[in-house]
């Protein structure tokens, strides 16, 4: 428990100092024009309010990613909390922040724009492909999972059982919220979505606090608690956990937000302050589940007959319950909806839907906004005509389609391997536009540094990937990120003596 209020703690501080402080490097100006009102277009340029403009940028990067991710990285033990600490105050605020407020400064460019004007014309045109591949694959997967969740609801009902119906039902929807102007659905609707997931992780704040069950702490931190080991500690905690630590998905999301902003100074709430938010959401669930289980009794689980899991740990009992009794693969639905039913009764259930199925919705609904946004951008489209949005938006939906007939954890696994890589991008791009704007750029190299042995050495070691020896991967993985330090630091004063007019 000592473990858990302390990086509650340690995050709202690290807002408070650590935000404060890349605040300042970035030097937000109040009195500076917006792109809201320079460019307002009425459809994706639009002043709203900073809480609404808040709570479409939270529910835009947290989803079911700080749910599901946190689920599954708290099975490594108390580290968890570690990398969910450091990795969200160092690391993903940061990347949150600064590629908002970089796209704010660049008229509410896109994050390939951003990434092409600091590292060069081959990394724009491999970063619009990347992106709208990433986009297309958030929005196909976050298709795919609440169709199929909406289905098994709906059992007894002859049509909307099946997942098909779902699946045109969602698109349509995607279809609109794609189209519309973004005050007119999305600005509406996302904010109760918003409030809905902030109030499930509140009540299960309290239940931390108040129902049965023991917390690992500190202590045991730094030994691999996984009842499977897949991965090793390090990096496999890292990728498991990325929303609500690092993920490059939120940087295509935050220039969304760029535009719709009124005020500079209202970026650290907006950018660092949701990202925040969402490393709360991840550890309030992290600390909730593995109470959780360590409160459950086991003979009310059957257990498969190859089940070999050692279930006197909250880690084995986790995992039991995860995989109904390793019946089925791993489903950490599965964990939301029994700790909400257990903790939170009726209000759960309501909660559960909104957790499971409307948050991957308001994920995907924007990831296909981006999509659009990024097209039209590098295509140079204006998007004022619903006609020319329907241009660029057909292509974009008609490759999803395509990708949601394939099976959802292949589809997971390459959006979670080309997430964790964009985001050394983008954190590479910062690095760039704040040496040629001579200010502090280790506020984003050392995490590109971090991300960069984190997915080289992951790729390497896991069995999806290369299968090597963790030795082997961790070796290979220093030095490329170490390579990557020592080519930007090469070019760092070349950097610093550019002239750079903003």
């Amino acid at each position: 428990m000592i473990t858990f209020i302390t990086a509650v703690l340690l995050l709202i501080v690290g807002y408070l100092i650590y935000g404060a402080f890349v605040e300042r490097v970035f030097g937000a100006d109040a009195k500076r024009p917006t792109p809201c009102h320079t460019l307002n277009d009425g459809v994706d340029y639009a002043e709203m309010p900073t809480w609404k403009v808040y709570l479409i940028q939270f529910l835009n990067i947290a989803g079911t990613g700080p749910i599901f991710g946190a689920i599954q990285g708290i099975l490594f033990g108390p580290a968890a909390y570690i990398w969910i600490v450091l990795g969200c105050v160092f690391g993903g605020a940061v990347h949150d922040y600064m590629s908002g407020m970089i796209s704010l400064r660049k008229n509410g460019a896109s994050l390939p724009e951003i990434i092409g004007d600091e590292l060069g014309s081959t990394a724009r045109i491999a970063m619009r492909v990347l992106a709208i591949v990433l986009m297309i694959l958030v929005g196909a997967a976050f298709t795919t999972a609440p169709a199929g969740l909406l289905a098994n609801l709906c059992h007894d009902n002859q049509v909307f059982s099946s997942q098909m119906v779902w699946l045109f039902i969602i698109l349509a929807y995607y279809f609109g919220a794609t189209l519309l102007p973004i005050n007119k659905l999305i600005g509406r609707i996302y904010p109760i979505f918003g409030l809905a997931l902030l109030i499930m992780a509140a009540a299960l704040f309290w239940g931390i606090f108040t129902e049965p069950g023991a917390m690992p702490e500190i202590t045991e931190a730094f030994t691999d608690h996984s009842p499977v080991h897949s991965l090793p500690l390090l990096p496999g905690l890292c990728i498991t956990i990325s929303c609500g630590a690092v993920s490059g998905f939120h940087a295509t999301q935050s220039p969304m937000m760029a535009r719709c902003l009124n005020n500079e100074r209202h970026g650290r709430p907006v950018f660092y302050g949701a990202m925040i938010t969402e490393g709360i959401i991840a550890l309030v669930w992290a600390a909730a589940v593995i109470k959780f289980a360590d409160a459950i009794d086991m003979s009310k689980i059957t257990l498969a007959p190859d089940f070999n899991i050692d279930t006197t740990t909250p880690y084995g009992r986790l995992w039991a319950l995860m995989t109904n009794g390793g019946n089925t693969g791993a489903n950490p639905a599965i964990v939301v909806n029994a700790v909400c039913s257990s903790w939170l009764g009726v209000v759960g259930a309501v909660l559960v839907i909104l957790g499971v199925v409307a948050a991957p919705i308001t994920t995907g609904d924007t990831a296909f906004r981006s999509a659009r946004l990024i097209t039209a951008d590098f295509m140079h489209i204006k998007q004022e005509k619903i006609s020319r949005r329907i241009m660029v938006c057909l292509p974009i939906f008609a490759v999803s389609l395509v990708l949601m007939f394939v099976k959802f954890d292949i589809l997971w696994r390459y959006l979670f391997w080309i997430n964790q890589n964009l985001s050394i991008f983008t954190f590479l791009a910062i690095a760039v536009w704040l040496a040629r704007h001579k200010k502090n750029d280790l506020i984003a190299l050392i995490p590109a540094i971090w991300m960069t042995w984190v997915c080289i050495t992951y790729i390497l070691v896991a069995r999806e990937g290369f299968g090597l020896s963790t030795t082997i991967s961790n070796i290979i993985g220093a030095i490329a990120a170490l390579s990557v330090g020592a080519i930007y630091l090469v070019k760092r004063k070349s950097l610093r003596r550019q002239n750079i007019q903003e």
